[in-house]
Parts: structure tokens; C-alpha cells; sequence
């Protein structure tokens, strides 16, 4: 008879405060700006997937009272009204690049936050001068933006990201697992994330404890 356990297909929401943010090497200087006044009212936030671009924005948008926006919903906003709310986050933000009207928006937006004294935090994977903008005066005003990159996490960020999700979901695992799991997983904390749910989800169908052996062969999977 089969001792596999029918796992529930439930996942922790993912923790966004700033309690919740590990500091490393790779996002101190973001970290460290996004503390204060951005740098002229306006900074393009910038790094790989999975690097703590989201995390940083709902920080900074939680600190001041942001309101958040996508880049791809950017058309049909009341501009006045975005700017009225005194800090914006746009996220995903290179995706203007892809339209034409969302362009001038954004155009529209920097001038109406320079005017009325508004801070704009940009999210995007690559700094503005790779996001193809086509409007010439966007372009400027972008360019003119201080950027701040986040690297891809090290070894000590990924580290303390696993050991924090596996306490979040008050799973024990040796002392020897995670440093076993770094260097072999994708570099990412949404893979992080992903690595953890899914051992937890198969050592509990399994009815076992997390060790090497399981870790192995899900990462085989991924492989």
C-alpha cells in the first residue's frame, strides 16, 4: 500500500514588507536610495528577473504612499490624478516602449511629477536606454533619470533567502541542505521561492522529511 499523502495545493503569499527584505551585497546601493528622496524625484530601478525589483517597489510604495501602475496599463490614466497622489510606482515600465500613446504618457507623467513636486519610481529589467523608446523627448527625460541596478543574488542572499522561506513555513531541514541547494539552482529569489514550495509539497506527499536525495532529484528535474 502506498504511503504517499495527497498534498494540498495551497502557497504562502509572498511577503513584500521591509522586515521581509534580506540585505546583500547585490541590493545595497538600490536599498539605500529607495531610503530617502530619490535622487531628483525620479529613479529607474533596474535588474534581472527575480533580483527583489517587486519587493523594493512595495517597500518603497508602502513607505510613501505610492500608488502603483504597470507600464502596460499607462493609457487612459487621469495624469493629474496619478500625480495628485504625491508618489508613484510604475512597474514593468519598459513595456511603453511597445506603444506609441503610452510613450507620451509616460512623458506627460515626468513633467507633471517634476511640476508638482511628485516622486516616480521606474521598475524594469534593463536600464531605460535599452527600452527602444522612440519619442525623442521621452528618451531625454529618462535619460536624465538616476538609475540604480540590482545584481543577480549571490551566494549569501540565496543563502539567507531559503533558510527564510523554510522558517517561514516552519520546515526544519539539516544544516548541510542549503548550502547544497545554492549551487545548484537558478539564480533567482523567484526560483528560490519555487524550490521551497515544491520540496515542502513532495516531502509531504511523500509523508518524509526534506533532505539531499529529494532536493536532488527535483533539481534533476529542473536540469
Amino acid at each position: 500500500m502506498s504511503t504517499r499523502q495527497v498534498a494540498l495545493p495551497l502557497s504562502l503569499p509572498a511577503r513584500m514588507g521591509r522586515t521581509d527584505f534580506v540585505p546583500s551585497a547585490c541590493n545595497s546601493a538600490a536599498l539605500g536610495l529607495l531610503g530617502g528622496p530619490l535622487p531628483g524625484g525620479r529613479l529607474v530601478l533596474h535588474g534581472p528577473e527575480g533580483s527583489g525589483k517587486t519587493h523594493l517597489g512595495h517597500i518603497w510604495a508602502a513607505a510613501e504612499g505610492a500608488l502603483q501602475l504597470d507600464g502596460a496599463d499607462l493609457v487612459g490614466q487621469d495624469l493629474p490624478a496619478v500625480v495628485a497622489q504625491g508618489a508613484i510606482w510604475l512597474d514593468n515600465a519598459a513595456q511603453v516602449a511597445k506603444d506609441a500613446d503610452a510613450q507620451t504618457a509616460l512623458f506627460h507623467l515626468l513633467n507633471l511629477a517634476q511640476a508638482h513636486g511628485a516622486e516616480i519610481l521606474l521598475a524594469a529589467r534593463t536600464p531605460a536606454r535599452d527600452w527602444d523608446v522612440t519619442l525623442p523627448d521621452l528618451a531625454s527625460r529618462l535619460g536624465a533619470c538616476a538609475h540604480v541596478a540590482l545584481a543577480p543574488p549571490d551566494d549569501a542572499l540565496l543563502a539567507a533567502v531559503l533558510a527564510k522561506l523554510f522558517a517561514d513555513r516552519q520546515v526544519v531541514v539539516s544544516d548541510r541542505l542549503i548550502p547544497y541547494l545554492v549551487p545548484r539552482m537558478e539564480r533567482s529569489l523567484a526560483a528560490a521561492q519555487a524550490l521551497v514550495a515544491r520540496l515542502d509539497a513532495e516531502a509531504l506527499a511523500r509523508g518524509k522529511p526534506i533532505g539531499r536525495a529529494l532536493a536532488a532529484e527535483l533539481l534533476q528535474e529542473d536540469g
